[in-house]
């Protein structure tokens, strides 16, 4: 997106591959986001105007009770890979720096969706506190470089947990994402494009700070998981007690699928002069899962005929 749209692009990872076939205006290089003197000189010949930082190694099957072990690697590219790569920013003239956050990290208690000025977490599950702390990190230092953090939702579309073949949508499917009893849990969700464009809309504006990337339409687990699993032709998922839950998945999986609360991306939408392709959730899906919606409105179709 960002070459087809004027751009000269450098990615950065540990390992490169070929995926972006002959593009002229793109270019990979491989060096690892913790080595401070493989980032400054990848940075030094890139010669930049802007660095957008995704820095992750979330590992595909997450698995909520070992949150803080398969977090570790991604925590250290939030923290020191954000350190070397500002650095790095610094010394070669840098003139913008956009960084990823979470959007679905507020604190539970409050009503409503939550816009930048509401706080994060403040007593977080054990398994998830190391990594709002590495965000929290990752946000002080990108402001304090004069950047943009984008809290983005929850991602769907290709190379997601949410695609097709993805790993939330592999457990939806066995039946293995539970409703809890007197869930409070609000979703934002975004799709990768849409999250994209809001980062393209952001290179070209110098807006600081916090903004949340998501789509217009917070929805509670109770509407979209369902709503999910009959797009898919799955099972209709358990309504399972708290106790329950929390013995398979842990705390941070029961505060997950309980707990979470929406966004509100009002100031995205203003500072960005963006808009979601897919303003929420279900016209998101459905794009997604074309199969199963078709075959749905097709027999629809057939029943009111008959």
């Amino acid at each position: 997106m960002l070459a087809a749209h004027g751009h000269q692009v450098v990615g950065m990872a540990r390992h490169t591959s070929a995926e972006v076939g002959s593009n002229p205006n793109v270019e990979l290089v491989t060096a690892d986001a913790l080595d401070a003197s493989a980032v400054a000189s990848a940075v030094r010949r890139a010669a930049p105007d802007a660095i957008v930082n995704l820095l992750t190694a979330i590992p595909a099957d997450l698995n909520p009770r070992r949150m803080i072990k398969e977090f570790q690697l991604t925590n250290r590219l939030r923290t020191e890979g954000t350190r070397n790569l500002l650095t790095a920013a610094s010394a070669n003239g840098v003139r913008r720096v956009l960084a990823e956050g979470l959007a679905y990290a507020y604190d539970p208690e409050g009503s409503g969706p939550a816009d930048e000025d509401q706080p994060l977490w403040r007593d977080p599950p054990r398994q998830f506190a190391p990594a709002l702390k590495a965000l929290i990190e990752l946000e002080q230092q990108t402001r304090e470089a004069g950047g943009l953090v984008l809290r983005v939702g929850h991602l769907y579309g290709p190379g997601t947990a949410f695609a097709p073949d993805g790993y939330f949508v592999r457990q939806i499917k066995a039946r293995r994402v539970p409703l809890i009893r007197e869930s409070s849990a609000t979703f934002s969700f975004i799709h990768v494009e849409d999250a994209a464009t809001a980062m393209l809309a952001a290179l070209d504006r110098d807006v600081i700070g916090v903004l949340n990337v998501v789509d217009d339409a917070p929805v509670p687990i109770a509407d979209w998981l369902p709503g999910l699993a009959a797009l898919l032709d799955a099972p209709p998922p358990r309504h399972l007690p708290r106790s329950v839950v929390r013995l398979a998945i842990g705390g941070w999986g029961l505060a997950f699928l309980s707990q979470l609360r929406g966004a509100d991306n009002a100031r995205a939408r203003r500072a960005l002069s963006w808009q979601p392709r897919y303003p929420s959730w279900r016209q998101g899906f459905e794009h997604e899962f074309p199969r199963h919606t078709a075959a749905t409105a097709e027999l629809t179709s057939v029943q009111r005929a008959s």
